[in-house]
């Protein structure tokens, strides 16, 4: 098996910060220009509260000192809200800092200030400190049950953003005991609260949460993909913890693959970052990382200082992950040079820090190998048999049949049945193409042919000519309806092929409430067993106890199932015949149902598509009198050419600054609603923007375009709603489309 020891920094991977980011420097500097003109006490120390919170993200001393400056001034004027807040912020960055007592002090004094209000939701908060305070130092059943405790309050009160919070921080507990399925979903909950909320600051966390899991399972295609978009949101963002916890762990992924000087550079990288911040944890976890890479490529007397500086700066950060981590380091370093006595120590001491830790990672399988071989080369074949016999437990365990396999069905499952989906419409849709061109073909060949040899009769027979020309009309009147015929099949056509498209994305939702229903299922049945037994032992206490958890399996199958028949009505309701009837229908929703269902059915058929996307949408609309089938085949055919258009561009640029865009806007003027979709692609030129509406015109390769598309949305704007559809384009800068519809 390939080597799968990750050494990931522990549960400071991924910690949320309580409230949302924003550009550090920029709003640091507007925070400060407030603060000089803010007229009351409360005023000025809500200021430092948010500017407290700015800095935790880039320098946890400086944000701990202000901090409890403040925490005094707001117990001086009793106030109570800005002492709750500052005093959860000092238990997270203590707890960053590896100063537990301290932070185990700010956790009891919340208590005592807590207990007075009995408000549940500060409860939750204090539940997310212990969860964070226990996390930290690797105490992972303890964490997760603070957090599923702060979870139960956010839910009963939907609090959207706590819970995307609390989801991925729970996640990390699982990820740690290596309970893949568990940490996937939980992580997954988070990540589309955080897109739908278009929280990026949230989403950058939640992928590097994603990415360790991938990580962890041997997916190292996904993994790159979370740690290099997380990356990118990061950067964009300015959270320098984020970047640097995608740094170290994308360390990890690059010396899993071999690539021991890119996982150098980026160890190092990781580690000066960490020291900037003043997070000693993640330093020294990221020196002991560029220790290993350095040792592989045989420079042991580098490996050896850094590994010194990582243990010593590992100890004063009080963190038993990272001490590990970092004692393994050297220990690694000497079993290489076949140092074994001198090895053995470290991988002690390595064992030693993570004693009463509940980690249960790859990682740590591999300590139990490497020590085993130092053991067995010194002569302990006893110790080493027993160290190798932990080492194929934990592979077992981590490895199992079921926990890789559950897991990796909620990442690939739907890839699979989409792509196969996917083919079938593609291939059905050229077929009737095809049938519909060269019958149209046909009959204008015949048309022409009877038009010619009337004309050739009407010369010399002007009597008979009469004749044939009623013949003719009514030869025409049949071509005619035939036509019109032909007009209907094609137009049903390029529906099915905006379904297929929509369905690409519905079946993305739907795939997650089935599994939830197998996996409840497979749970419930296991459960009924062991209720059988405790029965024939006489324990009815212990079997009601699993009825009882059997009714809640049978609860959450129940919802599930709820999930996944919602969205297959909501499939059926634009499949079916409207019979052109207009009903109240909010424009917004179906605005933003259909840019995210075009992108993920996109993505389902292409894995190397990736665009962002982002909606500007005017709440003061209302519901407006509309076809919404029709208006919905508009807005997602609108949708998928500009993600189509941005994504030519992006294929055949050289702009390393390009970055593909969608704009999706909706604004009321007057008598008017106006729906418009702009994108960043490549434009139309001018020689053909008249005939973008022409049926059967089209830009596309063959095979990706009918050309009936934009022929059939102008019909159904200007014909069935007595709209307008625009279009407004620069060659080289993009294209907007504008669909104007009288209220």
């Amino acid at each position: 098996m390939k080597n799968k020891f990750k050494i990931l920094a522990g549960f400071i991977l991924i910690i949320f910060h309580s409230q949302l980011m924003y550009a550090q420097n920029t709003k640091i500097d507007s925070l400060d220009n407030l603060l000089i003109s803010a007229t009351s006490d409360t005023a000025r120390i809500n200021l430092i509260v948010e500017k407290v919170e700015l800095i935790s993200s880039f320098n946890l001393d400086s944000a701990i000192n202000l901090a409890t400056k403040t925490l005094a001034e707001a117990q001086r004027i009793g106030f109570h809200k800005a002492e709750v807040t500052l005093r959860k912020r000092l238990v997270y960055n203590y707890s960053y800092k590896g100063n537990f007592s301290a932070a185990l002090e700010q956790l009891n004094d919340l208590e005592q200030i807590i207990i007075p209000t009995n408000d549940s939701l500060e409860y939750a908060g204090v539940y997310a400190g212990w969860g964070i305070y226990y996390g930290i130092q690797s105490k992972y059943d303890s964490s997760i049950y603070f957090y599923e405790k702060s979870i139960f309050i956010y839910e009963r009160n939907d609090i959207k953003d706590q819970l995307g919070r609390s989801y991925s921080n729970i996640a990390i507990g699982y990820q740690q005991k290596s309970n893949f399925p568990m940490a996937l979903y939980y992580q997954q909950k988070s990540l589309k609260l955080r897109e739908e909320n278009e929280n990026e600051s949230g989403q950058a966390y939640t992928l590097v949460n994603i990415a360790n899991t991938y990580l962890s399972m041997g997916d190292i295609e996904r993994s790159e993909e979370a740690f290099l978009k997380s990356i990118e949101l990061a950067k964009k963002t300015e959270l320098k913890n984020v970047e640097l916890y995608a740094y170290t762990n994308l360390s990890s992924l690059y010396f899993d693959e071999e690539e021991w000087q890119k996982s150098f550079d980026i160890a190092m990288k990781a580690a000066e970052l960490g020291k900037k911040m003043g997070d000693q944890g993640i330093q020294a976890a990221s020196l002991a990382k560029a220790s290993r890479a350095l040792v592989k490529m045989g420079q042991a007397e580098k490996a050896r200082k850094i590994s010194e500086k990582a243990i010593a700066i590992a100890d004063s950060s009080g963190q038993p992950v990272n001490i590990s981590q970092a004692n393994a380091s050297m220990g690694y370093l000497l079993l290489s040079e076949k140092n074994w006595g001198k090895a053995i120590p470290f991988y002690e001491s390595a064992f030693e820090a993570v004693k009463d830790a509940d980690i249960f990672t790859p990682n740590i399988g591999m300590l139990y190998k490497e020590l085993s071989t130092c053991y067995e080369n010194t002569g302990s074949y006893s110790k080493a048999l027993k160290l190798y016999k932990q080492y194929a437990t934990n592979s077992d365990s981590v490895w199992s049949k079921e926990n890789v396999q559950k897991a990796t069905e909620l990442a690939m499952n739907f890839e699979f049945e989409k792509k196969e989906q996917s083919a079938k419409a593609r291939q059905a849709q050229k077929d009737e193409i095809a049938r519909t061109r060269q019958i149209a073909l046909i009959i204008g060949l015949v048309l022409s042919i009877i038009i010619i040899l009337g004309s050739l009769r009407a010369y010399y027979n002007k009597q008979k000519a009469n004749t044939l020309l009623r013949e003719q009309k009514k030869e025409i009147e049949r071509t005619l309806s035939k036509l019109k015929k032909t007009q209907s099949q094609l137009i049903q056509s390029e529906k099915m092929a905006s379904l297929g498209e929509l369905t690409a994305g519905i079946a993305h939702e739907i795939q997650n409430p089935l599994n939830f229903v197998n996996n409840f299922s497979e749970v419930s049945n296991e459960l009924i067993d062991e209720m059988n037994e405790e029965m024939e032992k006489g324990d009815l206490d212990e079997a009601k106890a699993i009825a009882k958890d059997v009714k809640q399996n049978l609860e959450k199958i129940n919802h599930h199932g709820g999930r996944a028949e919602a969205i297959v009505k909501n499939m059926l309701q634009h499949s079916r015949s409207d019979g052109g009837v207009k009903v109240p229908a909010n424009i917004n929703k179906l605005a933003d149902e259909y840019l995210r269902l075009a992108y993920h059915g996109l993505r389902a058929k292409d894995k190397s598509f990736n665009s962002d996307f982002k909606t500007d949408l005017d709440a003061s609309i209302g519901e407006v009198n509309v076809i919404p089938q029709d208006i919905g085949r508009v807005i997602l055919n609108l949708i998928t050419n500009a993600f189509y258009a941005v994504d030519e561009r992006n294929k055949n640029t050289n702009d390393s600054n390009y970055k593909p865009l969608v704009l999706v806007s909706t604004q009321k003027k007057g008598k008017l609603v106006e729906i418009i979709v702009k994108d960043n692609g490549n434009g139309i030129p001018d020689e053909i923007k008249d005939k973008i509406f022409q049926p059967f015109f089209t830009t596309k390769p063959t095979g990706k375009g009918t050309g009936l598309g934009l022929s059939m949305s102008y019909d159904i704007v200007t014909k069935g709603h007595g709209g307008k559809l625009k279009v407004e384009s620069k060659e080289g800068e993009g294209t907007t489309f504008t669909i104007e519809i009288p209220v």
